[in-house]
């Protein structure tokens, strides 16, 4: 069964994943969170910044089409 830090991975590709295993190892050492759930943070923070802009694009879009 899928857990909370794999969904949050499923936003972790290319720099995004870099970004991420930069950030986890101070974030874990300072924190209550495990490298892993750090890097998860991360990743569902991109998937929602990136769901976030196509939204405000989809609906950028549809007012010009509205006129």
């Amino acid at each position: 069964m899928p857990t909370k830090e794999h969904f949050g991975h499923a936003g972790l590709t290319g720099w995004r994943e870099k970004v991420a295993d930069a950030v986890a190892p101070p974030v874990a050492r300072r924190g209550p969170l495990s490298e892993d759930e750090a890097r998860a943070i991360v990743g569902g923070a991109f998937f929602l910044l990136s769901a976030w802009y196509v939204a405000t694009t989809i609906a950028r879009m549809v007012k010009a089409a509205r006129g």
